[in-house]
């Protein structure tokens, strides 16, 4: 009994302490998400026209695509190939089958520009050659020919035959002494002394070898000295850039020429011919 009054007794606090307590709060509907609103982008690419500028690259801009080209979603049709024309004119066939042939040689020296153009293009036409045509940098090439202190390339780079092909048996002249040098005898004497040994026999020439004789040849110091400290001449040399080649020593060197005295009958010619200058009265025969 007394278990049982305890358990009714628990219950009845348990109904109590319920009642008491108060109800737990609905928990609340969300909210309904907000409708996508469809957002549609655009891609205009801006006007560009700055006159005579936009003409000369128009070919340039048009290479690239544009903005509403990259955007679309139509896909370009493709240009189908133009079929060729079955029938050709027999002169275009001719001028294919002569571009065909071409070999890549020719097709090069098509390329090449002429030597009248060349001459056209550089600051000095007189500098141009034939050969220069074929160079890598035609104008480059001209500029360094015609540039200040330039030594030239050799006239036989371009030649088939070797270097001094041609003064092959040709007979070179003899050595001469210079004229300060053959002033002091010294040719005379030695001339003497190979006469006389000449006239020697074999005998003779032996005992030379084993015994020499000094002083056969004997020229007076001082004429030897005024001959190399007093009269010796520089002899000719070539200026900077000045090449051999070959037959040059056959040239003839027009700074050795000098103009002389003109005789009376040129001068009463040209006096003559000069009568009716205003000068006149001054020229004398």
């Amino acid at each position: 009994s007394g278990s049982a009054a305890a358990s009714s007794s628990s219950s009845s606090s348990d109904d109590e302490f319920a009642a008491a307590a108060p109800a737990p709060a609905p928990t609340p509907e969300p909210a309904p998400a907000p409708a996508e609103e469809k957002v549609t982008v655009e891609y205009v690419s801006a006007a560009y026209d700055a006159g005579a500028a936009h003409d000369l690259f128009a070919d340039v801009f048009a290479k690239f695509a544009s903005a509403e080209s990259l955007t679309s979603d139509a896909v370009e049709e493709e240009p189908k190939p133009q079929e060729p024309e079955k029938k050709k004119d027999e002169k275009a066939e001719a001028e294919e089958e002569e571009e065909k042939e071409l070999s890549r040689k020719q097709r090069k020296a098509m390329s090449r520009m002429t030597v009248a153009e060349l001459k056209q293009m550089v600051a000095h036409p007189e500098t141009v050659e034939a050969h220069d045509v074929t160079a890598n940098d035609p104008k480059l090439l001209v500029f360094l020919k015609a540039y200040r202190n330039t030594v030239p390339v050799p006239r036989h780079w371009c030649h088939k035959r070797k270097y001094l092909q041609g003064k092959r048996g040709v007979e070179k002249k003899p050595w001469q002494l210079p004229e300060f040098i053959a002033q002091t005898g010294i040719e005379k004497i030695r001339r003497a002394v190979e006469e006389a040994n000449a006239q020697k026999k074999v005998a003779a020439k032996q005992r030379d070898r084993v015994a020499p004789k000094m002083g056969r040849m004997d020229v007076d110091y001082q004429v030897l000295h005024d001959a190399f400290f007093k009269w010796q001449t520089k002899p000719l040399l070539s200026t900077h850039g000045e090449l051999y080649f070959e037959g040059k020593e056959f040239e003839v060197h027009l700074k050795e020429k000098r103009p002389g005295t003109p005789a009376a009958r040129g001068r009463l010619s040209s006096v003559a011919s000069r009568a009716d200058a205003p000068d006149a009265a001054r020229i004398h025969p």
